[in-house]
């Protein structure tokens, strides 16, 4: 059974960083290094928002938002993936979920956390 787990939220001023952890179970070393993974966030009243992927070939894409801010990374062998977040904004507000899943003609995201908050105040 695959499971992920967060951690690493809190509270932070602007401009502040935090980092994200999501630790896997239930995955293979050799199935995690060719899965999809990613990190979305959801805001009250919001839709919930893909801020960061890790294709199954390795590249990462980034939402317009957080590029140059928002750095994801990953390491087979703990299996977790991070998400560093840094010159964080109020907008940056929300709980960020990470998720995993396959490629099939696109990441498709099956497998999801239960988040962490993260709170960003001016």
């Amino acid at each position: 059974q695959v499971q992920l787990v967060e951690s690493g939220g809190g509270s932070v001023q602007a401009g502040g960083s935090l980092t994200l952890s999501c630790a896997t179970s239930g995955i293979t070393i050799s199935s995690l290094s060719s899965r999809c993974m990613g990190w979305f966030r959801q805001a009250p009243g919001k839709q919930r928002e893909l801020v960061a992927q890790i294709n199954n070939d390795g590249r990462t894409t980034y939402a317009d938002s957080v590029k140059g801010r928002f750095t994801t990374s990953k390491d087979n062998v703990k299996k977790t993936m991070y998400l560093q977040m840094s010159s964080l904004i109020p907008e940056d507000t929300a709980t960020y979920l990470c998720a995993a899943g396959s490629y099939t003609g696109g990441c498709a995201f099956p497998y999801w956390g239960q988040g962490t908050q993260v709170t960003v105040s001016s």
